[in-house]
């Protein structure tokens, strides 16, 4: 069996990581760009089977997906999913629905796990391909059924880094180390209404079919927190010690934690973070793990004082975001930076939005499902479930997401009131990187754009709203260099 070897550190840490922002908005491209000026650049892994499924399905323009899959080490998987998905004419107008992809369940199910391995195997391996720089991957504890074939597909493609977010990823650690070795592993399912979590066994040699690939490296993995006290409950213990922390606040785009305490919204509806909700720095270094700061740390300046309070650096999302190498589609991005400059981009912090309960960031966006009458034209549907709970219930193990019509969720044993006002952001994100789903009709699955609530840089970085590159946002906040005017 191979052995991995044991995780040397590098011998320079990156002083800047680009936040591994989902669906796809981080996607190759992008992670590319920033690991060749030596910082971590980031891939999302959420959605990866269905990108690569939908990427297959719109003919593969430039040939990347299937160059990757090509260097899969199982050639006959590999070609299982070009069979499956791929369409050498693309879809034959904009009408023609995209086909489905299998669901992952706690039982298991080959199909989806295939997909699942090569779709984060496909994105890791093209961002790493032609250089030597480090590329890491972003995943949320939130979605656990696709954690370990996703975590086995990106270590197979050579993955340096593992980030961990929206939760308590204290599993990810152990998973690494067996995942690097090609060992069978388990991971614990939270069940609502089930006092023990479920356990998800995943064997790789099983889905190789016992052609194993040489030494695999264990990747180092990072947990991304909100405070210190999480922080030092992973690092108490061997077993869920990470590599390293980021630590995020409610400044970052995306899902935030909520505010410790009762929540309490302001004027606008949005959530109100106090001193409470301040990570302490000082109890960070004391840790004695490297951590980054993550949330409105786009400046040069915020840059130096991340590193003075201790901290190796600073990881950034909303510049990334909006360069040239960004996954979102362009009219998006174009949109966000005109109303940007102009003064009249609205991004809230909305508390109801996401089925997952945590707040989220939505930019008010022509087209997109922060306007209202959009929002009430989109008919309610649940076809990807990558934020489905298990729930144990009257009928057995259901899976369900305040997302999903209402009269299936109720059913479900959920309570009316918890799925008001909730946007699907599986299709939402999908559609915002331009592989929207076609409904019956005509209809096109609407985006859902999501970016930081501080967008300060800006002017510095961007000042006439001209395009720039990941390489410009790395070169701008660079230790040394001199400020921007």
């Amino acid at each position: 069996m191979p052995q991995s070897p044991t995780n040397a550190p590098h011998a320079q840490r990156p002083w800047l990581i680009q936040g591994g922002m989902g669906v796809g908005v981080s996607g190759w491209r992008l992670a590319r760009a920033v690991s060749v000026t030596g910082q971590l650049g980031v891939v999302s892994g959420t959605a990866l089977d269905v990108v690569l499924a939908r990427v297959l399905q719109t003919g593969d323009p430039g040939g990347h997906a299937r160059r990757a899959l090509a260097a899969f080490p199982l050639p006959e998987l590999a070609q299982i999913a070009l069979d499956c998905w791929f369409r050498e004419e693309g879809l034959p107008d904009d009408r023609t629905p995209m086909r489905t992809t299998p669901r992952l369940r706690a039982a298991g199910g080959a199909p989806a796990e295939v997909l699942t391995v090569l779709g984060n195997f496909v994105e890791v391996w093209l961002a790493k391909e032609g250089h030597d720089g480090v590329i890491g991957i972003n995943y949320l504890e939130k979605i656990q059924l696709a954690t370990a074939p996703a975590m086995f597909g990106a270590i197979l493609a050579g993955v340096d880094h593992v980030l961990v977010g929206a939760g308590v990823p204290g599993q990810i650690p152990t998973l690494a180390t067996r995942l690097a070795r090609c060992e069978p592993c388990v991971t614990r399912v939270s069940v609502v209404g089930q006092e023990e979590p479920l356990e998800q066994l995943f064997d790789p040699r099983a889905l190789l079919a016992g052609h194993l690939p040489g030494p695999l490296r264990r990747p180092e993995v990072l947990a991304i927190v909100s405070l210190p006290v999480l922080a030092a409950y992973l690092a108490r213990d061997g077993a869920t010690r990470p590599d390293g922390f980021v630590i995020e606040t409610s400044e970052a785009g995306g899902h935030s934690a909520p505010p410790r305490g009762p929540m309490t919204l302001d004027a606008a509806g949005e959530p109100v973070y106090g001193p409470r909700d301040h990570p302490d720095l000082a109890r960070m270094a004391g840790l004695g793990l490297p951590f980054w700061l993550a949330g409105g740390q786009a400046s040069p300046e915020a840059v130096a004082a991340a590193r003075a309070a201790g901290a190796a650096g600073v990881q950034i999302g909303s510049a990334f975001a909006l360069c040239e190498e960004s996954g979102m589609a362009r009219h998006l991005r174009e949109e966000l930076l005109g109303r940007a400059h102009a003064g009249t981009l609205t991004v809230r912090n909305d508390p109801g939005a996401s089925p997952t309960a945590f707040p989220f960031k939505v930019a008010r966006l022509p087209g997109t499902v922060s306007e209202p009458e959009v929002a009430a034209a989109r008919r309610r549907v649940c076809d990807l479930g990558f934020l489905r709970t298990p729930v144990r219930g009257r009928r057995g193990l259901v899976y369900r997401c305040a997302a999903e019509p209402v009269a299936a969720y109720v059913r479900k044993g959920g309570d009316p009131a918890d799925a008001e006002g909730k946007q699907c952001l599986c299709n939402g994100l999908l559609a915002t990187i331009g592989l929207a789903q076609r409904r019956p009709g005509g209809r096109t699955e609407p985006p859902l754009v999501t970016i930081g609530k501080d967008l300060s840089f800006l002017p510095r970085l961007s000042p006439d709203a001209s395009p720039y590159t990941a390489a410009d946002v790395v070169r701008w906040l660079e230790p040394g260099a001199r400020p921007a005017a």
